[in-house]
């Protein structure tokens, strides 16, 4: 969250993918950074026990929401 919210602030788009349990957390880091409503995408958690497979399918369903924030933000 930390580096979207610097990259937005320097003008450059940023889209940060959370799992779940991070959310709360991410709202906060986007207060504490000066954007509050600052966009992110969420997956499920966990990531990092899944093959490829299933991580190409997360990132598929996720992508739809990274293109808005990017092009939304």
């Amino acid at each position: 969250m930390h580096d979207g919210i610097q990259f937005e602030k320097k003008g450059v788009p940023a889209a940060v993918i959370c799992t779940e349990p991070f959310v709360t957390s991410a709202v906060a880091m986007s207060k504490m950074g000066g954007i509050p409503e600052f966009p992110f995408a969420v997956v499920p958690h966990p990531l990092g026990s899944l093959d490829e497979t299933l991580l190409r399918e997360r990132a598929r369903e996720v992508a739809k929401d990274i293109v808005k924030i990017l092009l939304e933000g």
